[in-house]
């Protein structure tokens, strides 16, 4: 900026209007000579008039000594590099990113936190700014189910593709430094590309340019320099590993610094999404695939019922549409919800799209077998349809292939969260939740279908034994999901410490209402398992019992959201 005062004519300087100017720095004006009018010359102003003076190159050489001089070259890519003892946290480049980029209120590329730890006689406190890190193997780009992501071949900077995106947020899942971010008003997810569309042009991005102490910069590293630094373990402590993507950008000074500094917002982070179309269709698919699956175990076992499959099998079928549609709800664009196939080679998301939809269409084409077969009055007006009887005959192997499609798509599931590579999704913990759903669920629906079944007093035994599972499944999961809690007490930091501290802290009303609502439809089942109830109960508390445990499993879902801590960088909430 340059302000020009003008002043009134002096004796020292009889010519009329006075220029005066204060310029990177204060200029002491006579007392005698108030000014009259002041001018201020924005920045634009300031480049126009070096321009024409032709001092404008000396200041843009500064910028140039930033950014490359040249494309990177085969087996390079632009990076960018970080001197973290010349970072204050001004937070001038998140504020430059914002305004050049015309984001919107809220959103931003950049973040800047800040690390601590160390020992009490050397305490590190260290500022940290990050953007995207253009991975050489971006998480999002292989996890993102409508390949709304693309990395450049000759630059390297990983670009998103908003026309392209339907905002299923699976990225910023995927990312381990949660980088994309979610823009509620438009419905996509937007990133950092690097300013690439300046790069282009021998600029330098907003964020360089912005740094007071030219901390940011922009490199052409070479990839296997970032492999080699992920084998390693050097890149920023208190994060992510870097084997997972391998960023490509290089903190200078992270060589240095202590292995146990952690984000200062560590235990300090607030709830996260509850992605509540995602809890509706996560508990009803399991719930519908345990209710077909165990209907067949079932019939298996007593013969007596393999004539009543058709009523699980339609339970199942609407169940499962229920839960299709819920998960529309979830996308930022629902119309381009047919788009979520595309990824069927990288995306588990796509996988799990692709298994629960031929799950849904082979359940209706098993429930009009059934029906076809066993289905009375519905079966002898459906058997006029050419192919019914063939339908008919058809029915088991229908059967164990919409069996077969619906554990698919739990499976699928399970990796779509496993695939992010967070500890507390891990493959063992996802895996047991999830099927324990599935188990408990399922059981707790047949109870309750075969109670209010024209023959449910013909096959007492059949209940009973029903109650008991539900009873013995409900203590299992609850009891596992308890153990989990021990974590907040555990001396060493981790990410399950943070969710059971999440649990047991903002989210301990939620988490008192899982427990409740799994106890009280446990206590059902036991109540039917044990007590000689009146016939006319049975059914009611069933019911019940049903809703009792698919409330507490769909709240357990919601913590599963909920208390999840983001993997992200400092100061990245």
């Amino acid at each position: 900026m340059r302000i020009v005062e003008r002043g009134a004519p002096t004796p020292q300087d009889p010519q009329s209007g006075t220029v005066r100017v204060a310029e990177g720095g204060r200029r002491r004006l006579p007392l005698f000579a108030p000014p009259t009018e002041i001018e201020i010359e924005t920045a634009v102003e300031v480049f126009s008039r070096q321009h024409d003076e032709g001092s404008a190159d000396a200041a843009h050489r500064v910028y140039r000594n930033l950014i490359p001089l040249e494309a990177p070259g085969p087996g390079e890519q632009y990076a960018f590099q970080v001197d973290l003892d010349a970072c204050t946290g001004c937070k001038a480049c998140v504020v430059a990113c914002h305004v050049m980029n015309g984001l919107d209120e809220g959103e931003s590329f950049r973040t800047v936190g800040m690390l601590h730890g160390g020992a009490a006689e050397a305490p590190v406190r260290q500022t940290v700014t990050s953007a995207c890190h253009h991975c050489v193997e971006p998480a999002c780009q292989s996890g993102c189910p409508v390949g709304a992501y693309e990395k450049s071949p000759l630059t390297g900077i990983v670009k998103h593709l908003d026309d392209q995106c339907i905002g299923c947020q699976y990225c910023t899942l995927m990312c381990p430094y949660d980088v994309p971010k979610y823009n509620e008003a438009r419905g996509i997810v937007r990133k950092c590309d690097m300013c690439s569309d300046r790069l282009a042009h021998g600029e330098e991005p907003a964020c360089v340019a912005a740094c007071p102490n030219e901390a940011i910069s922009i490199r052409a590293v070479a990839q296997t320099m970032a492999v080699a630094a992920a084998d390693a373990g050097v890149f920023l402590p208190g994060v992510a590993s870097p084997q997972v993507t391998l960023p490509s950008t290089v903190y200078r000074g992270a060589e240095s610094m202590p292995s146990n500094l952690l984000p200062a917002d560590f235990y300090h982070g607030k709830p996260g999404a509850w992605h509540v179309p995602l809890m509706f269709m996560l508990t009803l698919t399991q719930l519908s695939v345990g209710t077909f699956a165990l209907s067949l175990v079932e019939a298996h076992v007593t013969p007596e019922l393999a004539r009543d499959t058709l009523l699980p099998t339609a339970f199942a079928a609407v169940v499962t549409l229920v839960a299709l549609v819920a998960s529309v709800f979830h996308l930022g664009r629902p119309a381009l919800a047919w788009r979520a196939v595309l990824g069927i080679r990288t995306s588990w998301l796509s996988r799990e799209a692709l298994a629960f939809g031929l799950f849904f269409k082979v359940l209706l084409l098993s429930a009009a077998a059934s029906a076809c077969a066993h289905g009375g009055g519905l079966g002898r007006a459906l058997g006029a349809l050419p192919f019914a009887a063939q339908a008919s005959i058809a029915l088991p192997a229908l059967q164990l292939l919409t069996a077969a499609l619906g554990i698919v798509g739990v499976y699928c599931s399970v990796m779509v969260y496993v695939a992010t590579r967070r500890s507390h999704w891990a493959a063992e913990l996802t895996g047991l939740k999830f099927a324990g759903t599935t188990l408990l669920l399922g059981a707790a629906s047949l109870l309750a279908l075969r109670a209010f079944g024209s023959r449910a007093g013909d096959f007492a035994g059949d209940l009973h034994v029903l109650s008991g599972c539900v009873a013995v499944l409900a203590a299992l999961k609850l009891g596992f999901e308890a153990a989990l809690l021990r974590h907040a007490r555990a001396r060493l930091h981790s990410a399950r410490k943070q969710v059971a501290g999440m649990m047991l802290g903002p989210l301990r009303a939620v988490t008192r209402a899982r427990f409740g609502a799994g106890v009280l439809g446990a206590a059902l089942a036991l109540a039917l398992f044990s007590a000689p109830l009146p016939a006319s109960l049975i059914a009611p508390i069933a019911v019940i019992a049903l809703l009792a445990l698919g409330l507490g499993e769909l709240t357990e879902r919601g913590l599963f959201f909920s208390a999840s801590p983001s993997s992200r960088m400092p100061g990245g909430a």
